[in-house]
């Protein structure tokens, strides 16, 4: 069992977490036709949208109610009310997900009175949904605002069953959670579609942070799950939640409906996707397709091909907790070794991880850490760490601003995992052929696009 140890300095030197809000922000993203708004000051807002701007190459929709100093001290009403009935005027979303911050979570503004006297004052709201996801961005982590925001969004917009209505079998929710790519989300719908089911994804970034250009302009998310088919979502006959980070959303659910779940805390490995594959089989009363008995193959070739060069192999890995969950059991059966784990938040399933220590740290614990290590693993913040240690370097989690296509990374299924040992196993190859970091650096400058330059 690993010791679980909480860092005590007195300053982050080098940011591995992002905050509750910006992850609250990017849930409701997933969401058709919805606008995500800050309750804070402008540079809240600014920085969060410099962040996701660069990590997906795309527009990205969120608004603030550009709190100044008069208004944080006296109540924040009137900026949020300007701030919605703006937005209601020029963009007429159905949703505006309001995510509170820092600066008005001391302050202790009552945004849920506030939406009430926005509703008395201005009847024309009536339709509009506004949900408020209370994230102060002094506590908690990127991971804890998606978990919340996704768990008041079946609160307020799934709808129980009516009476005598029966649960439709051939639809299935998933839940996933905040460490899953559009990609990943991709890869999942396939996979349950090939058994005759329907899926509901909430959130759905795939629809909407994809990468597709839209036929028009619009200044709200122009993809995701729609208000409709969230408030359908009683009906369906299962729930799958992604991460143990979507327990409590899936147990919202189920309170609310009766629709009973499934927790995978990872779809990273063989064991992980053979329990979804038979979970799947026996929710649909189909066998496991063809295609995925022989991806399912292609990924036990692959282990028996890159188990000797991941075998005792040093990884440091740094990441929010449900994604260091599915690398370090992904990485420990390929049977390397977990010299330094860190993350930022707490999970109660931290303490399953195979690793000796994990720290609630930032990216200075990481390389302090490191050490010796053969490979590191974290989002784009921890490159000039990997220079420092001389190891190689994988870039995963968001942010990732320095490399195309982080939106379509894909590491769950028997295909992604397959594809996660192709590539981690061709960076060992290469140290194992004499390549140093000053060679890795010097490819770089000269635009050679290898692998280890990745």
């Amino acid at each position: 069992m690993a010791n679980i140890v909480a860092g005590k300095k007195s300053c982050t030197v080098n940011p591995l977490k992002m905050s509750q809000p910006l992850g609250a922000a990017l849930a409701f993203m997933g969401i058709k036709n919805t606008m995500p708004m800050l309750h804070g000051s402008q540079g809240c807002s600014s920085f969060g949208l410099v962040l996701l701007v660069r990590h997906f190459r795309e527009s990205i929709p969120l608004q603030t109610t550009a709190m100044n100093e008069v208004a944080t001290v006296l109540g924040g009403f009137e900026n949020v009310e300007q701030a919605v009935v703006n937005i209601w005027k020029r963009t007429h979303p159905d949703v505006i997900g309001i995510c509170s911050t820092g600066v008005t979570e001391i302050k202790g503004d009552d945004v849920h009175g506030f939406i009430r006297m926005i509703r008395n004052n201005h009847p024309e709201l009536a339709e509009l949904k506004i949900i408020h996801v209370s994230t102060p961005d002094f506590k908690g982590a990127f991971q804890d605002g998606w978990e919340i925001a996704v768990a008041c969004l079946v609160e307020a917009l799934v709808a129980a069953p009516d009476d005598g209505e029966g649960f439709d079998y051939h639809r299935i929710n998933v839940l996933p959670g905040s460490h899953l790519t559009p990609g990943d989300l991709d890869e999942l719908r396939d996979i349950i579609e090939a058994f005759g089911l329907v899926p509901s994804f909430l959130p759905d970034l795939a629809g909407s942070l994809d990468g597709h250009v839209p036929d028009d302009f619009t200044p709200t998310t122009f993809g995701g799950i729609s208000v409709e088919e969230i408030k359908a979502m009683g009906c369906a006959g299962a729930s799958i939640a992604v991460g143990e980070q979507m327990r409590n959303a899936a147990v919202v659910l189920e309170a609310k409906t009766g629709t009973p779940y499934r927790v995978f805390d990872r779809l990273t490995g063989l064991e992980a996707n053979d329990a979804l594959m038979e979970f799947l089989s026996e929710y649909s009363g189909r066998p496991v397709p063809t295609k995925y008995r022989r991806q399912r193959s292609q990924l036990v070739d692959a282990i028996l091909d890159g188990h000797f060069f991941f075998g005792g192999k040093k990884v440091a890995i740094g990441a929010e907790p449900d994604l260091l969950i599915a690398l370090t059991h992904f990485l420990h059966e390929m049977g390397c070794n977990i010299v330094a784990a860190v993350t930022t938040t707490h999970s109660s399933l931290l303490d399953q991880i195979p690793a000796a220590e994990i720290l609630i740290g930032d990216l200075e614990d990481l390389e302090a850490r490191a050490g010796d290590c053969d490979l590191l693993i974290t989002h784009a913040h921890g490159r000039q760490a990997a220079e420092r240690l001389g190891c190689a370097f994988l870039r995963i989690g968001l942010p990732i601003f320095d490399r195309l296509g982080a939106a379509h990374l894909i590491t769950v299924g028997y295909r992604g995992t397959r594809d996660m040992i192709f590539n981690l196993g061709n960076m060992f190859i290469s140290q194992q052929h004499g390549a140093t970091p000053d060679d890795w650096r010097v490819q770089r400058m000269n635009g050679d696009a290898t692998i280890l330059a990745y």
